[in-house]
């Protein structure tokens, strides 16, 4: 959404109904309201123009996507590829999979994948080229919790969620989940969610291996509030507007 021929900027309605916000008309309706925000500032007159590339804009709280040249991602990582855009030892990569999503490649050069599932670990991988965003997401500050299923050996234990809460020594430090739950046992094995906002590597491997339950198969569900659902594996999906804005909540921006 470039603002190169228009010296004094976009119509802040016409904006947001580029962005898919709303029509134009409900668009002037949310301004009337007072439910959208210019740089911190709540905006009523339907004149104001904006500089999309560099402006930053909220409705009802929630951050919106304004520059089209920027790309949020899900991916359903499957089993076996690793997280890495490419690799020196030819194994299965990310990149591989974007490898021939030109539309993908011609409008993010810079893509990279925010965090990292390790080989046998599945699920929900984020990709964009927001920089700021991404960071922001890894960074342990902001608290971002991550939901995981994993199907562990052995019988579980009535306390094993308060002590995942109550924090596992690691050999390199403590490591506590934010909420657990069991999902499904049979004689031998379970399902179990866990939540936690910790990336340390091989983290939830290490929590339940130290209290007695290998991990026979992990997969990431959520990322904040962005779910997986029933995306296939090695499939991509652009991120919706509730999605990213909700990301974009989450640390703050």
């Amino acid at each position: 959404m470039s603002n190169t021929h228009d010296p004094d900027g976009v119509r802040l309605q016409k904006v947001l109904a580029r962005a898919g916000v709303a029509s134009r008309r409900a668009a002037e309706d949310l301004i009337a309201q007072g439910r959208v925000q210019v740089d911190g500032e709540t905006v009523r007159e339907q004149g104001r123009r904006i500089d999309p590339d560099t402006a930053v804009v909220h409705v009802d709280g929630a951050r919106i996507t304004l520059r089209d040249d920027q790309v949020y991602l899900a991916l359903n990582k499957p089993f076996g590829l690793h997280s890495t855009m490419s690799d020196d030892m030819g194994r299965p990569c990310i990149g591989d999979l974007l490898a021939d999503r030109v539309e993908i490649m011609n409008t993010a050069q810079r893509l990279f994948h925010v965090g990292r599932l390790d080989a046998e670990t599945e699920g929900l991988l984020l990709l964009t080229n927001d920089g700021e965003l991404g960071h922001r997401l890894m960074h342990p500050s902001y608290e971002v919790p991550k939901t995981y299923l994993a199907e562990i050996e052995g019988k579980i234990a009535r306390d094993l969620g308060r002590r995942l809460r109550d924090g596992i020594e690691l050999e390199d430090g403590i490591a506590r989940v934010d909420a657990f739950k069991l999902v499904d046992a049979v004689p031998g094995r379970a399902t179990v969610q866990l939540i936690l906002h910790e990336g340390r590597k091989h983290i939830v491997r290490r929590m339940l291996s130290e209290v007695g339950h290998p991990v026979l198969r992990l997969v990431r569900t959520h990322v904040g509030s962005v779910a997986l659902g029933n995306q296939r594996p090695g499939k991509l999906r652009p991120l919706d507007r509730v999605e990213v804005g909700s990301l974009y909540k989450a640390v703050g921006l």
